[in-house]
């Protein structure tokens, strides 16, 4: 299964995503969607998981849950918006990680592209940083992974160009 994974859009959806995930079998939004357009432009190309961020407005949050827990081929996945980071997670996330026991958590909200092992909670931390054009991150990114009988392989970081830059 081919996953393309997404966040801090803020409003904004570059063209380009649409090439980089042509490939993907499901789609990941961690949150900071911004219009409940984006969202459905989205879903409209293919199935969509998606969260609400601290910038959406009740339309999205409408349309998307704080967080999300679901499985595939094989592993957990967590999804939420403000998590943190390992091994500093907000007290919220602790405790969605300790009830939940997930194999990966996605989040957003740093701007910060990052995955990272946690062992300590035995996971694989994710967040694809920001592909908006709105925040400090400098380029705007986005995340492809495949997950085949339990492994995460063929993780790749997809630059889409200058945070400034409209495509």
């Amino acid at each position: 299964m081919r996953i393309g994974i997404i966040s801090d859009t803020h409003s904004y959806l570059d063209p380009s995503v649409f090439k980089y995930f042509s490939q993907c079998d499901e789609l990941w939004h961690a949150g900071d969607i911004g219009t409940l357009d984006v969202l459905q432009q989205l879903e409209a190309f293919r199935p969509t998981m998606a969260v609400f961020g601290n910038i959406d407005g009740h339309e999205v949050r409408a349309a998307s849950p704080e967080d999300l827990v679901f499985v595939r081929e094989g592993k957990k996945i967590l999804m939420t918006h403000i998590a943190g980071s390992p091994p500093r997670y907000n007290p919220r996330v602790r405790e969605l990680i300790r009830t939940h026991q997930p194999d990966v958590l996605v989040c957003g909200h740093s701007h910060i592209l990052k995955v990272q092992p946690d062992k300590a909670n035995n996971l694989l931390f994710i967040n694809p940083g920001a592909a908006g054009k709105h925040g400090f991150h400098k380029t705007k990114t986005l995340l492809r992974l495949e997950i085949q009988e339990g492994k995460i392989q063929n993780l790749e970081v997809v630059e889409l160009g200058p945070r400034g830059q409209i495509n």
